[in-house]
């Protein structure tokens, strides 16, 4: 279907991050049992549960919007976790591997910060108030978990990758 409104638009938007983050649900358990700090394994872990949450969340929205979401795969999120899964498969467990997965999580953090970002902005204009506070409480997730990666990565793995 095209979109040809902006209702439309927001419709593909919310079915494509709606696809998203049910493929994110399965890359996440991956990433946690490849990773080898304690501290990243529980991020993974934390972000699956807010990553449940956030699908709940979606369907508040379709709910609150009477809309009906469509039938799509997020080919952008295939593209981000077929690429942390390459990292599993090519660098051996520990440090260097843990530094490679918080990129590659980083990477899915800033497509749904600006997925997320552009369905509130849609959802103002679309006057679905209600609608776009649930998305924005779901963009602060998605700052906060890019915000603790960030942290991870500086005080820890990639000292820890340089030793290695």
């Amino acid at each position: 279907m095209a979109s040809e409104t902006l209702k439309d638009l927001f419709i593909h938007s919310l079915s494509d991050v709606y696809s998203a983050e049910k493929q994110l649900t399965k890359a996440l358990p991956k990433m946690a049992r490849a990773a080898t700090n304690a501290n990243l394994k529980a991020i993974f872990e934390s972000h699956l549960e807010e990553t449940r949450g956030q699908i709940l969340r979606i369907d508040q929205v379709v709910e609150s919007c009477g809309i009906k979401l469509m039938r799509i795969k997020c080919a952008a999120m295939e593209g981000l976790v077929e690429e942390s899964q390459e990292l599993v498969d090519e660098i051996e467990k520990g440090a260097v591997l843990d530094a490679g997965l918080i990129g590659a999580a980083q990477k899915v953090e800033h497509y749904e910060i600006a997925t997320y970002g552009t369905l509130a902005a849609l959802a103002k204009k679309l006057g679905e108030k209600d609608a776009m506070k649930l998305l924005l409480e779901t963009l602060e997730e998605e700052k906060a978990a890019d915000l603790k990666l960030t942290k991870l990565a500086d005080e820890e793995v990639t000292e820890e990758a340089a030793a290695a």
